[in-house]
Parts: structure tokens; sequence; C-alpha cells
């Protein structure tokens, strides 16, 4: 019976396998109340020139390697001020010495640019390009400089990168559910730290946004962070004495507690406030 069942393990036992030359990544980048997905394989330079060279200057790319590199959004975006269904799409670009269109197709699955149409184009739009003195050798795409309501992509390889930039386009629902939530009853299952940080941070009511940090301090009388956000709505409102009084409680609170980050953080909108 044992050698039965070693046959069985044999004969089931994975077949070999060989990387591909270009492997494949998967980004997911949360973005407002959805996320970005990019899936795109990754070519590397091995001593060729890229642009100009192997991808010839004015002619459509699947922006990778394989497959047409898709991108997804949960939910509606701009991207370069053009608003953007939510969707998955294929990402082309034509590049060009000093910049590039971007693409986004309606064909989401498609192997390279062989069956690319022009007409099933959702968008198109003109970036320029960078030179970038440090050389990428495998082709990367990345998100950076990411908010609540904005982020960059950018397209990076050899010597040469392109900035895409995009923005959210759910804030007037994001209000809505903030405001929704802070409705709740129960004080303490209102969402205050992140609620207060959203209207501060995206220049909405500070009014508002100052009666929740009052509500909260009552809650958590020794929160420093509370303190914290109370000194720069102060701050921002342009009383800047209350604001450093405020930071000064703030600091005495996470000092009783060793939390070093809400002392430096509660430090630094005093700097500000005396600049």
């Amino acid at each position: 019976m044992l050698m039965a069942c070693c046959i069985t393990t044999k004969t089931f036992a994975q077949e070999p396998r060989i990387p591909e030359a270009s492997s494949t990544q998967t980004l997911i980048q949360d973005f407002g109340l959805g996320k970005i997905t990019i899936t795109y394989s990754r070519p590397n330079v091995k001593g060729r020139k890229i642009f100009g060279g192997i991808n010839p200057y004015g002619q459509v790319w699947r922006t990778g390697a394989n497959s047409a590199t898709t991108i997804t959004f949960s939910e509606n975006v701009i991207v370069e001020g053009n608003k953007v269904p939510a969707g998955t799409y294929s990402l082309f670009s034509i590049p060009e010495e000093k910049e590039w269109t971007i693409i986004l197709n309606k064909t989401a699955k498609q192997w390279g640019a062989y069956g690319y149409k022009q007409e099933d184009d959702l968008l198109r739009f003109k970036v320029k390009s960078i030179y970038l003195s440090e050389k990428r050798e495998t082709f990367t795409l990345q998100f950076a400089n990411c908010t609540t309501k904005s982020n960059d992509l950018y397209i990076v390889w050899d010597h040469t990168g392109v900035i895409i930039h995009m923005q959210t386009d759910d804030d007037a629902q994001i209000t809505a559910n903030i405001e929704k939530l802070m409705l709740n009853p129960d004080v303490n299952k209102r969402p205050y730290f992140n609620a207060i940080q959203y209207y501060y941070e995206n220049d909405k009511d500070l009014n508002k946004a100052m009666t929740w940090a009052l509500e909260a301090e009552k809650i958590e009388p020794k929160a420093p962070w509370y303190k914290l956000w109370k000194a720069r709505i102060q701050l921002k409102m342009g009383d800047k004495a209350k604001a450093i009084a405020t930071a000064q409680e703030g600091i005495k609170l996470a000092k009783a507690t060793d939390d070093e980050e809400y002392v430096r953080l509660n430090e630094a909108v005093i700097t500000q406030a005396k600049n």
C-alpha cells in the first residue's frame, strides 16, 4: 500500500517551469473610497537603446511587455483633468522624445499592441517626459504623492520618466458619508479622528471640524492627538496664540505617556505658529 502512495505522488508532481523574461507585477493602491489596480510585465534594458530604439518614437506601445498593461479603477476618477468611469482599461502609450501620448483603451485584455484599435480609446492625453540621471534597468510603474484625493503614477524606464496625475471623484460621497457617520447617537462610535483630518486636509468647514475636535476632547481628554488637530485647526483659522496654547497642552499629555511622536507633532505646530 505504501508503494502505491509513492507512485501516486510522482504521477501528480508539478511540471517543470521556466521564468518569464519579463516578470509580472500587480500594484494595488487605495484611492479615496476605492482602489487602483495595475497589472503589467517588466522588461529590462539589457544594454539596448530603449526609446527611439526598440520602442520607436511615434508608435503605440503596450507600456510594458507581453500582454498590454491593464489599469482598474474601482470608483470614478479624474486622470489629468479627464473624468474616467470605474472599470478596467488597457494602458497604452506613444513615446516621443519630449512628450508622450497616454491612452486608456476600453479593450482591456490584449496581447501587446497588435490588436490595438484607436476607435476603442476611452481617452488620450499628452504628458511631458523627463530625463532621469539615474538609470532604471527594469521598467517600473509606481504610485507616489498619495493622499486621500490625489496621487501620481510614475512610468519609469532607462533614463526616461513620465508622471500621470490622478484625482478622486468622490469628495461629495466621502463628505456625505462623514456627515452620516457623525450623526451616530452613540458619540463613542463617531469617527472623530478621520472626520477632523479629512475636513482639515481638504479645506472644508473648519468650524465644523473644530466642533468635532471639542467633542472628541470630552470623550478622550488625555488624547494628545485631538489637541494636535485642534491646534492645527486654530492655526489654520489664524489664531496663533490659541494654537500654541493647545499644542502645549498636547505636549504635556504626550509626555505623560512617553508618546514621542505627538510631542514632536505638537511642537511642530508651535514652531509654525511662531514663524
